[in-house]
């Protein structure tokens, strides 16, 4: 296999990694500032503290990917300013996101993450990054579970129509 034989981080990135793992850590960094804005504007502590942990998670992730283009020559796409905390009291009531509005973005977000996650997946040549996107997806499906189960501990989900009863087949 010549250039593709033996350790996988000695192995070049091909064009597709390059870009799909530069486009996850944009993307990336511009999600945990938002999320540092959502953290100010909950006030259920549950959510919260999920929102917390998630940034926590997200940073790690955004290390990880941002020491995998550099140590591939790849410059990181430009990293936003952290946004300041702030009292939940200090934001005006009618410009604060309120608790279900965040659940849904998140949720939405976490679900396109996993996309983005899979097609990485299923790109890669490098065995390590496959196993690191792998990593990120397992946890996005978790962050998932608990953000679902919050929202409907909350009364926040709200279900598309429930289809209850089937309609009677008509034989001919």
């Amino acid at each position: 296999m010549g250039i593709l034989s033996g350790n996988p981080q000695d192995e070049p990135m091909h064009y597709g990694e390059v870009f799909g793992v530069w486009s996850y850590l944009s993307a990336s960094k511009g999600l945990l500032v938002t999320y540092q804005m959502f953290i100010n504007h909950t006030g259920d502590k549950d959510l919260k503290g999920f929102l917390e942990d998630l940034t926590r998670a997200m940073q790690q992730e955004i290390q990880q990917v941002e020491n995998l283009l550099k140590a591939n020559g790849v410059a990181p796409p430009p990293t936003p300013a952290e946004r300041p905390v702030a009292s939940l009291e200090s934001i005006p009531a009618g410009a604060r996101f309120n608790d279900p509005e965040i659940a849904a973005g998140v949720g939405h977000d976490l679900a396109a993450g996993l996309v983005a996650c899979s097609q990485i997946i299923g790109q890669c040549i490098r065995e390590d990054i496959a196993m690191m996107y792998s990593q990120f997806h397992s946890a996005k499906v978790q962050f998932g579970q608990r953000l679902l189960r919050i929202s409907k501990e909350k009364g926040w989900l709200v279900p598309p129509p429930l289809h209850l009863q089937t309609p009677e087949l008509v034989h001919a």
